[in-house]
């Protein structure tokens, strides 16, 4: 599978079926702090990922009224 990471970019390729979770964990990224999407469908952590399928991992920003 391929991961594209937005903060900092890069892409990195993964072997396998993997969770959303076992990817994040591998990849050290926190799962409180990104938000995961195949295509344009948000994946939560227990949705499995194909070997030939493409994933973004988008940091989660959200802000705050005055």
């Amino acid at each position: 599978m391929r991961v594209l990471i937005r903060r900092p970019r890069r892409e990195v390729e993964l072997p396998g079926r993997r969770r959303v979770r076992e990817i994040l964990k591998e990849l050290q990224i926190n799962p409180e702090t990104v938000i995961v999407v195949r295509g344009e469908t948000l994946l939560t952590s227990d949705d499995v990922v194909g070997e030939e399928e493409r994933i973004e991992v988008i940091p989660a920003i959200s802000g705050g009224a005055r």
